[in-house]
């Protein structure tokens, strides 16, 4: 393979001077066409079956696609019978336009429109090859022959719509196919030859199809060929330029979007890409890239789920785990500096009430598209200390105070370490409480009560279990408020050294279970910091189990005085 890039020849560029399309942005949604039920289908190992198509089909109808290319009726009975079941079962909303494929050639054009006998609003659309490869490899013609190809199939399309009896509203689509494989001048050249046999209006525009077949450029050549080639059509404004963008170099959005730059107005292309070799243009890419620049993009995105299930089950194809917008990863963040920012974020819109999606990592608000925010943050061995403090409080409603956070998430990164994967939120949990809520005691608190809690001292009296010692301790302590009485009492036993940092507090539940749970931070007798977690029905329990719990956690032995 050393030197088999030689064999290669590079793609050649236009010739341009002024363009125009890099200094244009995208404000309003094209006009979209569905392909999902005929390039999509035929790519597939099992093409649909009928049940298959009709439910994809009212799929795409529910998601407001109003143009959608039904299939091939001319290649094949199921082809042909799938349409009819359409237009006869009466499936057709009044708003859509069937559009069906066929190439130029006499017999298959007539068969097609046997097939389309009866529907409300069809686009009858025809192509014929005119690459400069195909027409060396494959035809054996020049460019003069590939033209009266189409020529003659659009003179016999328009003879039988001027001839057809039906209330049927036909509408023209013609395919250089192609398009990006073909000398550009040639591609206008029959275009404006097919033009001229329908004889086109602003009012009665014909579409005009322009494919990268086989996607053989950089986007910003795609987006040349479409400019030059509108510049240079005559009656620009009786054709809508139409895109059909295929994925060979993995730019097909790109290509897409700096051709709507150039001046297209219509896309073809495939919910998620599917379509033949690696796939066709992702309308859903497109049209949620659009929606996140603000631009609205006339397709209903807001249940992805949903027709993720109904595609997959339907094409029996995967969607990739970071597809953009609808795989499983693509809103996840494993990494701590993300997580930490994502954290931040989502407290930053909270505290500012902004109604701007300002979510660093996250282009996108998950439920914009009917997903969930319990998996934005996983935790592994890469994640931060926010990334768990995310998840305890989005999953469980635990708001630890960001100084706890750096513990905790030594703690989780401990335990990834350890089992050498993942850890799914139920497990983060477990961790909490085996840390902070069923840890080893020195002791714990029989009952207490607290007096005088109004007025400038606080009095608290109560019984603490010694448990090195099996024996229970009456305590008594007077300080200003609660936890400084209870440290006062605590230091008639001898637990001394300990010193008062912060607390935290709220609620975890509502109603008549309501619970308060507290976090506090103490200093050791060493002078490290450590962390206690108490829960109680009231606020002031909670507080003296999170100090008997951060006391218990302590590394520093306690040596007491009875």
């Amino acid at each position: 393979m050393e030197q088999g890039f030689k064999k290669y020849v590079p793609f050649q560029q236009i010739k341009m001077e002024n363009r125009e399309w890099p200094d244009k942005t995208i404000t309003k949604a094209p006009i979209w066409c569905s392909v999902d039920l005929r390039d999509g289908n035929q790519a597939l190992v099992d093409p649909m079956n009928l049940q298959q198509k009709l439910e994809f089909f009212h799929a795409l109808c529910d998601m407001g696609f109003k143009e959608i290319e039904i299939g091939f009726p001319s290649a094949s009975e199921t082809e042909y019978e799938i349409c009819r079941e359409l237009i006869d079962g009466h499936h057709i909303p009044d708003d859509v336009t069937i559009q069906v494929l066929v190439q130029a050639r006499e017999h298959l054009i007539r068969k097609t429109f046997e097939a389309v006998k009866g529907a409300k609003n069809v686009i009858v659309h025809f192509y014929n090859s005119t690459s400069t490869l195909q027409r060396k490899v494959v035809f054996h013609k020049d460019m003069d022959g590939i033209i009266d190809i189409a020529v003659e199939g659009a003179k016999l399309i328009k003879e039988l719509i001027d001839s057809y009896e039906g209330d049927t509203n036909f509408r023209i689509e013609y395919s250089p196919e192609s398009f990006s494989g073909t000398e550009v001048d040639n591609s206008v050249r029959i275009c404006q030859a097919v033009m001229d046999v329908f004889q086109p209006t602003p009012d009665n525009p014909i579409i005009l199809n322009l494919p990268n077949t086989v996607e053989m450029c950089t986007p910003n050549t795609y987006a040349d060929q479409i400019e030059y080639f509108i510049k240079h059509l005559k009656n620009r404004e009786s054709a809508i330029i139409s895109l059909h963008p295929h994925n060979d170099r993995g730019t097909g959005v790109a290509c897409a979007e700096l051709a709507l730059l150039a001046g297209a107005d219509r896309i073809e292309g495939t919910l998620f890409g599917n379509g033949e070799r690696t796939g066709n243009l992702d309308i859903v890419t497109v049209g949620l890239n659009m929606f996140t620049q603000g631009v609205d993009p006339h397709l209903d995105f807001s249940n992805l789920p949903k027709y993720r299930e109904i595609y997959e089950r339907c094409t029996n194809m995967k969607i990739g785990e970071r597809q953009p917008y609808v795989g499983d990863l693509v809103f996840t963040a494993f990494s701590g500096s993300h997580q930490d920012a994502i954290n931040k974020g989502f407290a930053y819109v909270k505290e500012t009430g902004s109604d701007k999606w300002e979510i660093p990592y996250l282009p996108i608000d998950p439920a914009d598209v009917g997903r969930q925010y319990e998996p934005i943050i996983r935790i592994n061995s890469q994640s931060g200390k926010g990334g768990a403090a995310f998840i305890m409080q989005n999953n469980f409603g635990y708001e630890l105070p960001k100084a706890m956070h750096p513990e905790f998430g030594a703690l989780v990164k401990a335990e990834c370490d350890k089992l050498g994967r993942e850890l799914s939120p139920q497990e983060l949990m477990d961790v909490f409480r085996r840390n902070y809520l069923e840890i080893d005691q020195k002791l714990w608190l029989v009952r207490h009560i607290i007096t005088n809690v109004d007025h400038e001292k606080a009095t608290f009296k109560g019984i603490i279990h010694l448990v090195e010692m099996d024996k229970d301790i009456e305590i008594c302590g007077e300080g200003n408020g609660p936890i400084d009485a209870f440290f006062k009492a605590l230091k008639t036993i001898g637990v001394k050294g300990f010193e008062f940092v912060n607390y935290s507090e709220h609620s975890i539940s509502q109603g008549s279970d309501s619970r308060a749970i507290c976090y506090i931070e103490l200093k050791d007798p060493n002078g490290e910091p450590v962390f206690g977690v108490g829960i109680s029905h009231g606020i002031f329990k909670a507080s003296v189990r999170g100090i008997i719990c951060a006391i218990n956690r302590s590394h520093t032995p306690v040596h007491f005085e009875i």
